[in-house]
C-alpha cells in the first residue's frame, strides 16, 4: 500500500512576525485538514531550505521596502514560489501603475519624480498625496493641500528628501470620495473573487502616517458593485503574463472624481487578505493552496 506523502508549505514572513499574523495563523489548521503541513519561514533566514517545500507562499515580509533588491533576489532564488518572482519584482515598484494605465486600467493621474531626473513642478492647487515608489503600509506617505503655502512647501520638501535619499517619488491627487465611501479592497484567491472589505480613509491632512507603527485602518465587510468587480478583473487581466499566474491578489479601488472606481494599488506581494471577512474564513485560501500543490 502506498502512503501519501504529506505536502509542506512555507508561509513567508519577517523576523518581527516570526509567528505570523492572526490571519495567517488561522490558515494552519485549515491546511492541516487538507493534508498539508504549513510552517512560518522568515524570508532572510539563511537556515531555511526553500527547495524542501512543495510551495512557498509569500505572506508578511513587511520589512522588504528598505531592502527591496535583496528581497527580489531572494524571491528569484526560490523554487515553487507564489506569487511568481517576476511579478514580485514588478509589483514592489509602483511604476507598475504606469503599465496598468497604459493597458487601459483607470489609475490616478500621477507625477513621477526620479533621482537625477528632470525637475518637475508640483500642481499649484488641490489636495495631493506624496509617497515613495517603493513602500508598504503607507510608510513615508503624506497628504497635503497645495493651496496652502506651508503645505505646498512641505510637499516639495517631502519629494526632495526622498530624491536626496535616492528614492523615486510619486504625487497623486487626493480623491476625496474615499473619505465618505472608503477604499474597496477586493480579494481574489486561486483566480476567483472571494470577498471584499471597506478600508476607512487613513491619511489626515498635512500629517504623515506614523513611521513607528503600521497603520491600522478600520475594516468592515463590503458588498461590491458590478462596476468594481469588472474593474478589478480588468486589473488582473492586465498583469504581465496573465492573472491566472496569481495564487492571491488584492485590488484596492477608490472613487474617482466622477465616482467611478479607480485603481489605487494592486497588492500581489504581501497583502493582508482579511480572511476573517471571507464567507468561508481561511478554508477558501487553504483550498487554493491545496490546488497549487496537487492535493485533493
Amino acid at each position: 500500500m502506498t502512503i501519501a506523502r504529506t505536502r509542506t508549505v512555507a508561509l513567508v514572513t519577517s523576523a518581527e512576525l516570526a509567528d505570523l499574523e492572526p490571519d495567517d495563523r488561522s490558515l494552519l489548521a485549515s491546511l492541516r485538514e487538507l493534508g498539508i503541513e504549513a510552517r512560518p519561514a522568515v524570508w532572510d533566514d539563511p537556515g531555511v531550505d526553500w527547495a524542501g517545500y512543495d510551495l512557498v507562499v509569500v505572506r508578511t515580509p513587511w520589512d522588504y521596502p528598505s531592502r527591496r533588491a535583496e528581497f527580489v533576489a531572494w524571491a528569484e532564488s526560490v523554487p515553487r514560489l507564489a506569487n511568481p518572482a517576476d511579478l514580485l519584482r514588478w509589483n514592489t515598484d509602483k511604476h507598475y501603475l504606469r503599465d496598468l494605465g497604459s493597458a487601459g486600467v483607470p489609475v490616478p493621474v500621477t507625477t513621477w519624480f526620479e533621482p537625477g531626473g528632470p525637475a518637475r513642478q508640483l500642481p499649484r492647487h488641490g489636495e495631493c498625496v506624496v509617497k515613495p515608489v517603493v513602500s508598504a503600509g503607507a510608510r513615508d506617505t503624506a497628504r497635503y493641500d497645495l493651496a496652502e503655502p506651508a503645505q505646498a512647501k512641505a510637499a516639495r520638501r517631502h519629494v526632495e528628501a526622498l530624491l536626496a535619499a535616492g528614492r523615486p517619488a510619486m504625487l497623486q491627487p487626493y480623491l476625496g470620495g474615499v473619505d465618505e465611501l472608503g477604499e474597496a479592497a477586493l480579494v481574489f484567491l486561486g483566480g476567483r473573487f472571494s470577498h471584499a472589505v471597506t478600508k476607512a480613509a487613513l491619511l489626515e491632512p498635512a500629517r504623515a502616517a506614523d513611521p513607528d507603527r503600521r497603520p491600522a485602518p478600520r475594516i468592515t465587510p463590503r458588498d461590491v458593485s458590478g462596476t468594481e468587480l469588472e474593474v478589478a478583473r480588468r486589473v488582473l487581466d492586465a498583469v504581465p503574463g496573465g492573472g491566472h499566474r496569481l495564487l492571491y491578489a488584492r485590488v484596492d479601488l477608490i472613487p474617482g472624481k466622477d465616482g467611478a472606481p479607480v485603481l489605487l494599488e494592486l497588492e500581489i506581494t504581501e497583502p493582508a487578505l482579511f480572511l476573517d471577512h471571507a464567507p468561508d474564513g481561511p478554508t477558501g485560501f487553504a483550498a487554493a493552496i491545496s490546488a497549487r500543490v496537487g492535493v485533493g
